[in-house]
């Protein structure tokens, strides 16, 4: 049994398939750049104003000018303007040739064909967005391993980028074991429950981006969970199981990996809730069998799978994916484990909640995530900063 450090050190380390390709840029939000990219124009790819206003040529002095046309955004003014010339302009029209200077409407006032204004507001390039002054052609808009935010597809889709390399998540299988697991919807008979972290696990991976999951429901029968592996590891980057992973009659989880030549990476962590946590490796396929209940299965995905997968998506910060706040009460921990307790963050503070059996699923209508109780410390004091691990 190892501790948590040295579990996740050890995940921190192990070599992982990256593979970079070409997607919409409009499906990429929340992976990683595979790759550089630079602007395939210039941007802004004309003079226009910055401004509602009116378009001239600057000259010393000048204070009354002839109202010649109108530029509005997506027309163009094609005649050059003459000394003692201007059109009506709105933002981002673009400025007409023999122009250089915009003055704000709010500083005219119009006269007919004419516009007069104080000399002082008329001022040499004033609210004009020249060519290139965002980006030149080939200029280095973002690198690579860059999250892909909102802002930034804005940002490559104005420099004319439609599809963008990206890391590719790992295809993913859940295996779901045990004899009294039932879908939602399905009638329960004694001695049976529902399919909890099937559900949790899909719409968890969802969020972070990885869209090809396969599902796998399988009896505590030593074979079918033989088989159901091996199906599992021909066709998914990642694998992970719930349940059967202790050391039960009825729990196969560890025998069928050793029969597939999974290599153990570690089983069993100093930790509560999770203790019994398994992770290893068949060639580069990656393997977590999770102990069965919820508490564990989301705290285990929360401190150990979702920074490998951020990891694969190519996150560079995917093992520090947790803040330091003041605990609200004191606590104490009589067990010489590390511990996730399910929290909730109010007022800039950690607030640990009650229910936290590992089969007690109340408290998770209310958190929003797991405080870390450190295996070395035995007491809390209220106001003592501690990790928290936001969902």
């Amino acid at each position: 049994m190892i501790s948590v450090s040295e579990a996740k050190r050890i995940l921190q380390n192990i070599p992982l398939n990256k593979r970079s390709q070409l997607i919409p840029l409009s499906e990429s939000e929340g992976l990683f750049l595979g790759d550089q990219v630079r602007s395939l124009m210039d941007v802004p790819s004309f003079d226009n104003s910055a401004m509602d206003g009116y378009a001239f040529k600057w000259e010393e002095g000048l204070k009354e000018l002839e109202i010649v046309g109108e530029s509005a955004a997506g027309g163009y003014y094609s005649q050059k303007l003459k000394y003692g010339q201007c059109i009506r302009i709105f933002t981002g029209a673009p400025l007409p040739k023999g122009a250089d200077s915009v003055i704000m409407q709010e500083k005219v006032e119009k006269n007919g064909a004419k516009i007069n204004f104080n000399p002082e507001d008329a001022i040499q390039g004033q609210h004009v967005r020249y060519q290139g002054s965002q980006c030149k052609k080939g200029d280095l808009v973002a690198e690579a391993g860059a999250k892909i935010t909102p802002g930034l597809i804005s940002l490559l889709a104005s420099v004319g980028v439609g599809e963008i390399p990206v890391f590719q998540p790992p295809k993913v299988s859940i295996l779901i074991t045990g004899n009294e697991i039932k879908n939602l919807g399905e009638i329960l008979n004694k001695g049976q429950i529902y399919n909890a972290n099937g559900p949790a696990l899909d719409v968890w991976l969802k969020g972070l981006g990885i869209r090809d999951i396969q599902h796998w429901q399988v009896r505590d029968e030593k074979k079918a969970v033989q088989d159901i592996i091996s199906k599992a590891l021909a066709q998914s980057d990642l694998v992970l199981i719930t349940g059967g992973i202790s050391v039960g009659d009825y729990d196969f989880v560890k025998e069928a990996l050793e029969f597939h030549q999974v290599e153990p990476l570690f089983y069993k962590v100093k930790q509560r809730p999770g203790k019994p946590l398994y992770a290893g490796m068949k060639k580069e396929k990656l393997v977590f069998a999770l102990p069965g209940n919820p508490a564990s299965v989301l705290s285990c995905f929360l401190n150990y799978v979702k920074p490998v997968i951020e990891s694969w998506k190519g996150n560079s910060e995917a093992w520090d994916s947790f803040v330091e706040l003041p605990v609200s009460d004191d606590f104490e921990k009589p067990i010489p484990l590390t511990q996730f307790l399910k929290a909730k963050v109010e007022d800039g503070k950690i607030h640990i909640l009650s229910g936290q059996e590992s089969f007690n699923l109340i408290s998770f209508g209310t958190a929003d995530g797991f405080a870390e109780i450190p295996e070395e410390t035995t007491f809390i004091k209220a106001g003592q900063t501690i990790k928290f691990y936001l969902w």
